[in-house]
């Protein structure tokens, strides 16, 4: 059944009201996807209908904060679009058990990827979570604000499978000049600022 299998991943996804998986045939597997063909009924469609459904682990952005007030972005290849592009640093969940986990992932990313740290009496704020994209996956991602932030002593430390080419310092006026001009286009980065801006957390 889809729902057994999405275990494997995350338990955040649960039925609606409305909603129920009826079956569920996995097509591919490896260990960071499944894609499942899904048989569902939902609140206007109680005749049960196929789906195709990529179960992918949750993950977690991070939005670090310096002490005066700037962003730190990452600059990291990506594959499947082949650029490499600005981001916030951002990793996938691994230990769905442990009730810190946003946290967790969080300060790992942020210390791997920018070669920063949380600074003592600093502050990790959640800004809730998002869909990248839930027409086809259960993806889903965590948004978190770290401010401030210092260097950490151990530097970056990017996993082996990652390309980060730079990590650098912007001022909140020049992050949302890059994302007007579509120099910034994820939607981790995106969804983190509007996050923030619609919280009150930045103001222009």
């Amino acid at each position: 059944m889809i729902h057994r299998s999405m275990e494997n991943f995350h338990r955040f996804i649960q039925n609606s009201e409305g909603w129920s998986v009826v079956a569920g045939e996995m097509q591919f597997a490896n260990p960071y996807v499944e894609v499942h063909r899904a048989t569902v009924t939902s609140p206007t469609r109680p005749e049960p209908f196929t789906w195709t459904v990529v179960h992918r682990k949750g993950a977690v952005v991070v939005a670090p904060m310096t002490a005066d007030g700037k962003f730190l972005l990452v600059r990291q290849e990506r594959v499947p679009i082949r650029a490499t592009i600005w981001e916030f640093p951002a990793g996938q969940i691994d230990d769905t058990s442990d009730p810190d986990a946003i946290r967790a992932t969080g300060l790992r990313e942020l210390e791997e990827e920018s070669g920063h740290t949380l600074a003592p009496g600093g502050e990790l704020i959640l800004l809730g979570h998002y869909f990248p994209s839930c027409g086809f996956t259960d993806e889903h991602s965590h948004l978190v604000l770290v401010r401030p932030v210092v260097p950490a002593a151990g530097g970056a430390q990017p996993d082996a499978a990652e390309s980060i080419t730079e990590c650098r310092a912007f001022s909140a006026a020049e992050l949302r000049a890059m994302i007007a001009s579509g120099e910034i286009r994820d939607a981790n980065t995106l969804s983190a600022f509007a996050r923030m801006v619609a919280m009150g957390l930045l103001k222009f």
